[in-house]
């Protein structure tokens, strides 16, 4: 199957007010574990690459080209995204290594730059067809303006979509990145708000610390891009800590990556099927 297009994925679950599961990978192993999700619950799946993760590997072109490579083999719908670029040459990058969607993160901005880079980086997306999604503020846990009891507000998000021309917008209603338990709190109601203000699908970003019904409730009021890291990197490393437990002798990586992926597999596709309303 060829690379999945983002758009249409978005476009998809946006029409049929359902989510769409939006998962970070990490090295080799995560993107496969999540492509096999994405089989497993015969669901689509967005396969997103952070800025973080494109540093880690000493750029973007290794785990860009070996995630690209086992996107377009998948028997599902695999898009690649890129996820919170604060640099907008990475995003040009990304462009030109062929992903279907783009983030410029310029949350940490004052408004207007915001708006002016955010504009200039959307308007070379949508000239090589690229979905580019936006974020206004910043979501919780990287020290910016959406902490706790922040919100996105509808007016000033409706306008930031309209001056940019993004496709999406991430957007601040509760949630926080890296959360290690599931206790964030939504507000269902600004997120109607959103939906109705904006003509751009919402994107949920922090969602590691939303509990499955919360999302449910999240997806059901407006929400369609449901972004997952924190949660899925439990799973794998909760695994290999048992496995290396279990055999003090073990030297083998394989051996202990092997279950990890599987872990990271179940999961994601069972939040794959409850993304999509089906559970």
């Amino acid at each position: 199957m060829t690379l999945a297009s983002t758009r249409r994925l978005m476009r998809d679950a946006n029409v049929a007010r359902t989510g769409v599961g939006a998962f970070n990978v990490i090295h080799l192993e995560t993107a496969e574990a999540l492509i096999s999700a994405s089989e497993r619950a015969q669901l689509p799946v967005i396969l997103q690459i952070s800025q973080n993760c494109a540093d880690y590997h000493g750029g973007l072109e290794p785990i860009a080209w070996a995630t690209l490579a086992m996107a377009r083999r998948a028997k599902t719908p695999v898009a690649v995204h890129l996820d919170h670029a604060e640099r907008p040459e990475l995003v040009d990058e990304a462009i030109e290594l062929g992903f279907s969607s783009v983030m410029f993160d310029g949350g940490k901005l004052p408004y207007d730059e915001n708006v002016a880079i955010t504009a200039d980086v959307a308007r070379r997306a949508h000239a090589a067809d690229v979905y580019i999604e936006g974020e206004l503020g910043e979501v919780g846990g990287k020290d910016g303006a959406h902490a706790p009891g922040v919100r996105t507000d509808p007016a000033e998000a409706k306008a930031f979509v309209a001056a940019t021309g993004v496709d999406a917008l991430a957007v601040a209603v509760g949630s926080s990145h890296a959360m290690l338990d599931r206790s964030a709190s939504l507000d269902i109601e600004l997120i109607r708000r959103l939906r109705r203000a904006l003509p751009v699908p919402l994107v949920l970003h922090g969602s590691s610390g939303v509990a499955d019904d919360v999302i449910v409730e999240a997806i059901e009021a407006g929400m369609t891009k449901i972004n997952v890291s924190t949660h899925l990197n439990g799973f794998f490393t909760r695994a290999v800590r048992e496995t290396l437990d279990a055999d003090a002798n073990l030297v083998d990586s394989r051996k202990y990556m092997s279950p990890a992926r599987e872990a990271v597999a179940e999961e994601a596709a069972r939040m794959l099927r409850l993304f999509a309303l089906e559970d």
